[in-house]
């Protein structure tokens, strides 16, 4: 895929002011742990239940009319598939989907209630990129990348623009250092372009943390052979893309991992104190937080990126 821009904190502000134009913003939540006052910002209750939304419509709102025509073409485990469908819709563009077979069943049917047309294929045989790539020649749509894409990490990075304001008004000051879930990157990027001042700590399952090793190696590294199995089906991304981890480098982000017992807490915890479910890839940040893996600071926010779980699996979470 050719890049022909950087994303820049320029292009997180002008996502910002357009997506204010269509949607409310999402609730930040305070809670206080160990004495300290902690920001939760709630991804989780957007339209679509996750933080993809706002890199969708910034990206498909700068299509000109004829790529409209045409249609666009994206792959994902469920969230960004939502929010590319969320926004084809609204705008009259046709949306096909490249979803994994063994996506969440609530991700697939919500994608297509959003009326894209979705194409599965195996996640351990088949490359998703391959076959989006190839849809979209054929069609001549235009390509959506869940993370490998200027305008959906300026979209993305509008959730620092959003939190920032949010944590003003409580009289909390600026962010001192943010907590991020991390697949690709997306998020974690364009929040790092959006809140120049913020330590950025990205927050991924453990055996799936690429981006920690790439950060602290200075080169990408990729999810070595036979990861383990993890709940977070929106965090297993077997490599990061140059574009997110030069931004989150060049910030001198930090990373830690986190246990899928600890992910799981991390829900019953969101369920029980903030009453939000939240599912396994957006409670990585939180996990990380009250594992004691990241220090409680003044300032401190963690991004909640999602709540789409299928319910026989956030019981079980619950269950303990």
């Amino acid at each position: 895929m050719t890049i022909l821009r950087q994303p820049t904190r320029a292009g997180v502000r002008d996502a910002a002011e357009k997506i204010a134009r269509i949607l409310p913003p999402t609730p930040l939540f305070i809670y206080e742990i160990k004495g300290v006052p902690v920001a939760f910002k709630a991804e989780s209750l957007q339209p679509i239940g996750a933080f993809k939304i706002r890199g969708a419509w910034h990206r498909l709102t700068a299509l000109d009319e004829g790529a409209r025509k045409k249609g666009v073409v994206a792959f994902s485990s469920g969230n960004h598939a939502q929010g590319v469908a969320w926004a084809a819709k609204r705008l009259g563009i046709a949306a096909t989907i490249v979803m994994p077979s063994d996506a969440p069943r609530l991700k697939r049917e919500s994608t297509l209630a959003l009326g894209a047309e979705v194409v599965t294929y195996d996640r351990a045989t088949e490359s998703r990129e391959a076959i989006a790539a190839q849809l979209a020649e054929a069609r001549g749509a235009t390509l959506v990348p869940s993370f490998d894409d200027p305008w959906i990490i300026e979209g993305q990075g509008s959730t620092g623009i959003e939190a920032a304001a949010q944590m003003a008004a409580f009289g909390l000051g600026a962010p001192t250092r943010v907590i991020v879930p991390c697949g690709g990157g997306g998020l974690s990027a364009g929040i790092a372009l959006a809140l120049k001042e913020s330590a950025i700590t990205v927050v991924e399952p453990e055996g799936w943390d690429d981006m920690r090793r790439s950060l602290e190696a200075s080169w990408i590294e990729p999810v070595g052979p036979n990861p383990p199995p993890t709940a977070c089906d929106s965090l297993q991304t077997l490599r990061v893309s140059p574009l997110t981890f030069d931004v989150l480098y060049r910030r001198d982000a930090t990373g830690v991992a986190v246990s899928e017992s600890e992910i799981a807490a991390a829900q019953r915890w969101a369920g029980e104190k903030l009453r939000l479910v939240i599912e396994p890839g957006g409670a990585v940040g939180l996990a990380a937080v009250l594992a004691g893996k990241v220090t409680l600071e003044p300032g401190l926010l963690v991004i909640l990126s999602g709540g789409n779980v299928d319910l026989a699996d956030y019981a079980k979470a619950m269950a303990g």
